[in-house]
């Protein structure tokens, strides 16, 4: 589509449409002998109007006839005396320069070219231009307009479905045939930690099913973060190995170290009493005691050799 500019043709500086009458106007017209004739069917113009050209004057039929331009829409001539209207190589009438569709004047409206067709800007955006999703009405060729997944709006017609305001050059997150600005969607969808309630925006951990800011997923006692280290829990809270060994694990008997089970650890329990693999060994010889029998002697665990030393 091209749009259109018209040039307006009259009569150049160089063509004068004159009315010369003999004896009127010129003390020496009633005696003038030198004869005054058009340049094309040599007649005389005195008492004639007629239209002076460079190389001449011409009589109005004969200015009509060779020079007068054709309309390009009915195909006669453009008189003299016709407004004429000049696009693109093309000549016209003033009432021919009409709108293909609506047939409305293009004379003093604005216009665009479709092919051969010649449009005005109503007939044009209706056939041509697409149409605004939320108010149905055509998106004016030049208007401010936003574009997403094959659709068009008009700026102020693409709203936030929550807040109802202009989404404009902002960002935002499509939900189905719903659209968000960044603050609703948030408010309205992401996921809120746990432990502050604020919304999640990116990243984050899943404890229990629930989620919380990498920040706000700490030791329970120490206040660590968590986030991508070994931990365990005790009534739902979680701790770090070191907080849940000094807080709530079994002591080893042998060395009063926790025993937390973290790194593949095993432990021996034996009444009330616990041990480290590593640390069940026979108090006297120091053999592991780990899958024999043994023997306990008040605080203190023997071999049977050892036993039988006794």
């Amino acid at each position: 589509a091209v749009q259109g500019h018209l040039r307006q043709c009259n009569l150049t500086l160089t063509q004068h449409l004159t009315h010369l009458v003999a004896g009127e106007g010129d003390p020496q017209a009633g005696t003038m002998t030198e004869c005054f004739d058009c340049d094309n069917c040599k007649e005389s113009l005195y008492g004639r109007k007629y239209i002076q050209m460079d190389n001449g004057p011409y009589c109005i039929p004969c200015y009509d006839a060779h020079f007068a331009n054709t309309c390009d829409e009915c195909k006669e001539l453009i008189g003299h005396d016709c407004r004429e209207l000049y696009y693109e190589d093309r000549h016209y009438h003033e009432h021919c320069f009409r709108c293909f569709r609506c047939d409305r004047s293009l004379a003093d409206e604005p216009f665009t070219c479709q092919g051969e067709e010649l449009l005005c800007n109503d007939c044009y955006c209706s056939e041509f231009s697409s149409k605004c999703v939320a108010c149905e009405k055509t998106v004016m060729p030049g208007s401010r307009k936003l574009e997403y997944n094959g659709q068009t709006w008009h700026e102020h017609c693409f709203i936030c479905s929550s807040c109802q305001q202009p989404i404009g050059s902002r960002s935002f997150i499509p939900d189905k045939k719903d659209y968000y600005c960044v603050p609703c969607y948030e408010s309205k969808f992401a996921p809120r930690c746990t432990r502050c309630k604020k919304t999640l925006t990116k990243g984050g951990v899943t404890y229990r099913d629930e989620p919380w800011h990498k920040e706000c997923f700490v030791c329970t006692g120490c206040k660590t973060p968590l986030a991508g280290q070994q931990f365990t829990s005790q009534d739902d809270n979680p701790y770090c190995v070191k907080c849940f060994g000094n807080l709530y694990a079994k002591k080893c008997s042998a060395c009063t170290k926790p025993i937390t089970g973290f790194g593949g650890g095993k432990y021996v329990s034996f009444e009330d009493r616990h041990w480290h693999h590593n640390c069940f060994n026979c108090a006297r010889c120091n053999t592991s005691l780990v899958g024999k029998g043994f023997i306990p002697d008040n605080e203190e665990i023997l071999c049977r050799d050892c036993s039988s030393d006794l």
